[in-house]
This record gives structure tokens, C-alpha cells and sequence, in this order.
């Protein structure tokens, strides 16, 4: 069923805003080859052009000033360390967005870690198994500093450089709820309506932090462009116009490379997508990136070819392209003695959710509204002392995700990546690993995994008004 989102806006764009020099959109920190050495973040308040030129900036938190945070990147297998600085009013932390690290390094408040309080840091030292797409963003009160600005991309490199694209371009995109005076609308924080319903939609959207963004293009070249939904509610549906589009990795992992029908993909909060693109139309032309949920059509971007420049390459690029080179996930999943787990989705508006256990006490709906909280899984609100289930090391587990909600739902697992092996009792069709499963209204999805990273690993609703109104467990995993 449809529900309802406020509309976002789209002011008229005004000059031309070039992309970034390293070819990724968005400033960089660090190379792969200093990743061993420290490197600070300092998540700090700043301000942000969001707007048109001529509009107020807006007052946001950052990390280093920037919106989205500088981009880390690191070479598959190596080392990554990063010290955190929180000069914030609030604690927080660093979560690894589909990193499969080890577990002190998660950053999840209450689980892996103390929040960092403001003043203080705390450093974050790990190796990245996996080439991909990341993302991070903090994992203490995120519903809030999420909304204000506080993430970035991490970006783990294929240990050979690929051969098969010429640039590589990331584009992060955003809504923010601004009032009328082009600031952050402070005072809808914890509202109960948002928490309720889909969550907090914004009404702007932004591309790497811009009102609109331009990427500028040249005729010939191929293009790896990855995607990254960083907005704490809305499920963006963005298509790239006029051009065939590759879809090459889900969440961070290889799939195998697929033609977007129209250019269409969607993404759920948290998701990712790596995309290859053929510039093929002629000089001097543009085409729009644009968002269509709802049958709108709102241009978010260009791509604007240069007026003359063409490229020519001895022999053509591959038609379609080669696969991206696979990252060490489980070569099989043992389905037949797997450990099977149910994950029910209950409450919101419209739910039937009539009571649920919230720190050991069962309470009604009017309790629950009155500590905020109007969601539960399995029956518990919030997360709970005891584990939703313990796996032994290597297990393959089955959970069988049951949305009896009238909303849809962003299902995320830390520290390891899943397959959806059914959708409403139909096998899956999809060979992607994702860590983030979109599940829509009453709707049902089965997800198998190996349980082979030890520690305590949290499960939520990327939808954050909704785990922090509810949609949160754990689970660990021994040895």
C-alpha cells in the first residue's frame, strides 16, 4: 500500500558546481598506502550550503566540517585506524556500516562500546576483508546525528586495480527536514507521528551535500558510479537517464553484472549500489539523475558531457562488463542443519501491536507510547538483556523476517552479509550478499547467513525512528 511522504523540494538551480578533483564528488582523507597510520576524525557542528546559491547556510554536525564526512579508503586486506574526536554536545561513536570487522571495533553504543563523550576519543583500528562500497555513521542516538549530517563513505579498493572503468565516482545522497529559514527542523525530533509512520522524511534532497549536483562527463569514458543511501527514513528510487546502467555490487559485494531496466534502482536507508556506466551520448549533452518514488520526478543531478573532449580507447570495454572480483564470503550455506530463527515485526500506526516486553515488563500500548516506543520484534521493545539467539561459530543460521506491519522496513545485521533465499515463500532470485534487507509491508523474506564472525552483533530497522522507537535486538555469536 501506498503511505504518505512529505513532498521534497526542489528549488531552481542557479551556476554550475564542478566535481571534486579526485574524480569521487567528495574530499578525501587518507591513501591506502598510510591506512595503517592514524588518522582523526572530528565530529564537530558546521554549517552546509544545502541550498540554492544565495540561501542561508545551514547549521549541521560534521565530521571535519564536511557533509558527508571525508572519504576513507583503504585497499582490501589492509589496516584502517581511525581516532575519533567528539567535540559534539552529545556522545557518540563510529559504526563501520557492513564491515565485517571485529567486534570492538562495531561501534554500537551499550553493546560494543561506551559512547564518547563529548571532549574525549576514542580510536578505531581494524583490517577490511572485503572490497566495496561503506559507509559510516554514528551508532548513538543516529536517529538525531544521522539527521544532522553525521556520516560518510568508506571505500575498500579490489587488491589489483580494475581495468574495466576509467573514473570513479561516489554519490551520496540525503533528505533533510528544513524549515522555511533553511535550518534543520530541531523541533521534530522524537516526534511520535514521525516514529509511528515511516520515520523522519526530509523535504530536501541532496547529492554529496548539494542542492544540485553537476558531474562532469566526457564522451567514450565508463563510469563506476557508487550510490549510497544515507537518509534515516525515506527509500530513495533514483534513475539514471538516457544511459544503460550496470548494476555490479549490492551493499558492497559482487553480483553478477545486470542491465537496470530505464536506469531505475532502489535503495533503502543504509543500502548500496556500485553501478558502470557508458557515456555514450554526444558532447555537449546532459543527462538527469533523478528520484521517482511516488511518480514524481525530481532532478537531483547531471551528467555534463564536456563540449568537445571525446574518448578513444584501442579496443572497446567488455559488453556486457566483467564481474567484480569476489570477496572471501562462505562458499555455501549448510540450509539443511541450519539454526532457524524468527524475526516478527509488530506495531506502528494501523499495527496490531496490543502489548510487548520492554526491560523485562510487559507493557500495553499507552506504556509503551509513553517511554517511546510503538515497534517491537518478537514481542520486545527495545533491545533486550538476553540475546534474540546464540550461534556457534561457523553455523549457518535461517531468519525468517515477517513484517505484520502496515510500514516497510530496513533490516540490518552487523558484522556479517546474508543472502534472501525466499520472498513471501517464493526462492530468491538474487545472488547478492547484502547486510541491509528491505522488507515491505506484510510482507515475508527468509535470509540465511554463516555465523562466523564471533561476538555480540545488533540487528535493527535502518528506518533509525523506528529502532530507536523499538526495532532493536542482538545476537551473538561464540568462539
Amino acid at each position: 500500500m501506498r503511505y504518505s511522504l512529505p513532498s521534497l523540494n526542489r528549488r531552481q538551480f542557479v551556476g554550475g558546481l564542478g566535481i571534486a578533483a579526485i574524480g569521487l564528488g567528495l574530499p578525501r582523507l587518507g591513501n591506502p598506502a598510510a591506512a595503517a597510520t592514524m588518522q582523526q576524525l572530528t565530529a564537530i557542528p558546521g554549517e552546509a550550503h544545502l541550498l540554492e546559491p544565495g540561501q542561508p547556510a545551514t547549521r549541521i554536525w560534521s565530521y571535519d566540517g564536511l557533509s558527508p564526512g571525508p572519504i576513507l579508503r583503504v585497499r582490501q586486506g589492509e589496516e584502517l585506524a581511525v581516532r575519533l574526536r567528539n567535540d559534539l554536545p552529545q556522545p557518540t561513536t563510529l559504526h563501520w556500516h557492513g564491515i565485517r570487522i571485529d567486534n570492538a571495533m562495531d561501534g554500537v553504543a551499550g553493546l560494543t562500546q561506551e559512547a564518547v563523550p563529548p571532549g574525549e576519543s576514542f580510536d578505531y583500528r581494524f583490517r577490511v576483508p572485503d572490497a566495496g562500497t561503506f559507509w559510516y555513521h554514528p551508532h548513538n542516538r543516529s536517529w538525531e546525528q544521522v539527521a544532522r549530517g553525521l556520516y560518510g563513505l568508506l571505500i575498500v579498493d579490489e587488491r589489483e586495480p580494475n581495468q574495466h572503468f576509467d573514473r570513479d565516482i561516489a554519490i551520496v545522497a540525503d533528505d533533510w527536514r528544513l524549515g522555511d529559514d533553511g535550518q534543520i527542523d530541531e523541533a521534530s525530533f522524537g516526534r511520535m507521528m514521525d516514529w509511528s509512520h515511516a520515520g523522519r522524511l526530509g523535504n530536501t534532497l541532496t547529492l554529496n551535500g548539494r542542492d544540485m549536483l553537476e558531474t562532469q562527463v566526457t564522451q567514450g569514458e565508463r563510469l563506476r558510479l557508487r550510490l549510497c543511501n544515507t537518509c534515516t527514513a525515506r527509500i530513495l528510487e533514483l534513475r539514471i537517464e538516457d544511459h544503460v546502467v550496470w548494476l555490479m555490487a549490492e551493499d558492497g559485494q559482487p553480483v553478477a553484472p545486470r542491465e537496470l531496466t530505464d536506469g531505475y534502482i532502489r535503495l533503502s536507508p543504509g543500502e548500496r549500489a556500485d553501478l558502470l556506466i557508458d557515456m555514450d551520448l554526444g558532447p555537449g549533452n546532459t543527462a538527469a539523475i533523478t528520484e521517482v518514488s511516488r511518480g514524481q520526478r525530481l532532478v537531483a543531478g547531471r551528467l555534463v558531457y564536456h563540449p568537445t573532449a571525446r574518448l578513444t580507447r584501442a579496443a572497446p570495454l567488455p559488453t556486457p562488463p566483467h564481474p567484480l572480483p569476489a570477496n572471501p564470503l562462505p562458499a555455501q550455506l549448510d540450509l539443511a542443519s541450519a539454526q532457524a530463527v524468527d524475526l516478527l515485526m509488530e506495531g506502528g500506526a494501523m499495527g496490531n501491536l496490543a502489548q510487548a516486553v520492554h526491560k523485562g515488563e510487559a507493557m500495553d500500548i499507552r506504556r509503551l507510547v509513553s517511554n517511546g516506543l510503538v515497534w517491537s520484534f518478537n514481542g520486545v521493545a527495545g533491545m533486550a538483556e538476553a540475546p534474540l539467539f546464540s550461534a556457534a561459530r561457523g553455523r549457518t543460521v535461517t531468519m525468517d523476517l515477517r513484517n505484520d506491519t502496515r510500514w516497510p522496513h530496513a533490516i540490518h545485521l552487523h558484522g556479517h552479509h546474508v543472502r534472501v533465499i525466499e520472498r513471501n515463500g517464493k526462492a530468491g532470485s538474487s545472488d547478492a550478499w547484502k547486510d541491509t534487507v528491505l522488507v515491505d509491508p506484510l510482507e515475508r523474506a527468509k535470509i540465511a547467513f554463516v555465523a562466523d564472525n564471533p561476538g555480540k552483533w545488533m540487528i535493527h530497522c535502518h528506518m533509525l525512528e523506528h529502532q530507536a522507537a523499538g526495532m532493536a535486538t542482538w545476537f551473538t555469536v561464540e568462539g
